[in-house]
Parts: structure tokens; sequence; C-alpha cells
């Protein structure tokens, strides 16, 4: 897909937009339930069409909706799609509690960092869809370079420093059984395909901020000077396309405007680019960024 590019500059998207719901395809859903309620900490709820809606203590908005299929086709890895999808969790401590509940259930990680504004965990689900759990630094400690970019990294994660959260206030099995309040989508990282489309369709139509771009192969976009809202790259995906429909891994992801004024406003800029949209449920419109990658549009 060519993504026109706009003749007038994109005005920045809502600074209120923020990553909605992620709709998952699994092969084995009742394993899939096992993981995300026992070891993540989700709250499950069955749905008529026999998905499954899963979220925090609060339950509402869900942050993921899970699917079934076992005759899915496996997930590639080198294919276009996701990459993670990353929790975000309120305070530090939330941070070690997820930690603790993953070790005790002898789950590996893949990863543990510190990227500066905030600080995250690694690991896959059964079908080796890829998560990030994580919280935020408070605004006022993210450093910026001469450039205005902010100033992100790679750094070992003090998973000792963590657990010390857990001194005053110790894990509890039972209070500590799910997420809690507040618990959401932070951001999607997307593999993709290439990055000049891509920045087209997420900057130039969708209108978000670049924030980074030092990341080699990467790209990370934002609304209202977070971090990344949408995390972009090709390290195991350049030149791939997108897998068969239907096969495991990301469905689709909520990008959520905060009223119907903002949408509208994107929408505009979408359809003077010429890329085409359906109707979704929940009156949702859902549009395809250059890799295949499946967007619903929402307020």
């Amino acid at each position: 897909m060519t993504v026109q590019t706009p003749t007038d500059p994109t005005p920045s998207i809502a600074p209120a937009t923020a990553i909605g719901r992620v709709h998952l395809t699994v092969s084995d859903l009742q394993r899939s339930r096992a993981f995300y309620e026992g070891l993540l900490g989700l709250s499950a709820a069955e749905q008529p069409d026999g998905s499954v809606l899963l979220g925090g203590e609060a339950r509402w908005p869900p942050l993921l909706s899970v699917v079934g299929d076992s005759s899915a086709s496996p997930r590639d890895p080198r294919h276009t799609g996701l990459f993670h999808f990353a929790i975000l969790v309120p305070s530090r401590r939330d941070l070690a509690v997820a930690l603790t509940r993953l070790v005790q259930g002898g789950w590996r990680l893949s990863g543990a960092s510190d990227h500066l504004v905030s600080e995250a965990l690694y690991l896959n689900d059964p079908d080796g869809n890829g998560i990030e759990i994580y919280w935020d630094r408070d605004r006022s400690t993210w450093r910026r370079d001469a450039d205005g970019q902010l100033a992100m990294a790679t750094l070992p994660l003090d998973i000792e420093g963590l657990l010390h959260e857990l001194d005053d206030a110790p894990f509890d099995p039972d209070a500590d059984a799910l997420m809690p309040e507040g618990t959401r989508i932070g951001h999607m990282h997307l593999q993709v395909a290439e990055l000049e489309q891509i920045e087209r369709f997420y900057a130039g139509v969708l209108g978000f901020d670049i924030t980074v771009r030092t990341y080699p192969g990467a790209l990370f976009v934002s609304a209202g000077g977070y971090h990344h809202h949408i995390g972009l790259n090709t390290w195991n995906s350049r030149g791939r396309s997108a897998p068969p429909p239907g096969a495991v891994g990301l469905g689709a992801y909520e990008i959520r405007l905060p009223d119907t004024t903002a949408l509208s406003d994107v929408l505009a800029r979408v359809q003077a680019a010429g890329i085409a949209t359906e109707a979704a449920a929940d009156s949702a419109t859902r549009v395809h960024d250059p890799s295949g990658n499946a967007v619903l549009l929402t307020a």
C-alpha cells in the first residue's frame, strides 16, 4: 500500500489519544486463558461469540480480546505484525508484583530493561506473542537531547532494586492476585516491512509525533508528548509480508481518540490519503497500515 504524502503539514493527533484494546488470535484458548489469568493476573470474561475479554482488577476497559482457533497458522516471527503489546501498571511496586507472580509461576522472561523513561519486563505468551509489562517514571525526569528527542536506552534492569519495592508491602498472593485498577495498554510495538511508508502513515496521515528515530531500523511515535504509543521496527521483518488471515498473533489494535471530533479529523486525513476503510464493531473504523497491521480507529 502506498500512502499519499499530505501537501500541507499534518496537525498532531489529539494529545489525549491512547492505545485501546488489543485483539489476539491464539491456538488454544484455555491454555492462553490460564496463562493470562494465572500468571499475568488478568480477569477474564467470556463473550457470546466465544472470545474472552481480559482486564485488570477494574475489568473495564478490557486490555485484550482473545479468540481461539486450533486451525490458525502458527506465528512466524519473520512476518509483519506484533512485536509486543505493552501493559502499563500504575507503580513500581506493581511491576515488582508482576515479576514475583511470574517467577513463582515458573515462567521465563525474555528480557528486563531500564529504558530511562520506564522500567520493563519482557516475556512471551504460550503462542509466542510478545508482551511487555512496564511502569513509567515521572515525566519530569525524562531527558531530551538538543534536537528535542527523548533520551531512551536499553539498559539492564536493576532486579534487586525493583524487588526492594516489596520490603514495606510484601507480595500477598490474595491481595495481589489481579493487576491493579488503572492498568492499561500503554503502547504497541509492531514489526513492519519498511519505515518510509510507515512513517507517512502514522505521522504523515494519522498525525502522531515522532519521538525517537535513533534506534537503527526503528521508529517511535506518540501523542501528547508521551515517550511512545507505537513502536515500529524492521529488525526481523524487513521486506517481509503480512501473515495469512486468521494466523496466530495480532488481529487488530485500537487507537482510541478522545472524542468524535478528533476521530473525524483523523478519518478525514485517512480518506484524503486514499486509504481504504471499513466499518468494524463498536462503531470503530478499520484501516490497515502499509505493512498490513489492522488498526481500529475509535473514540
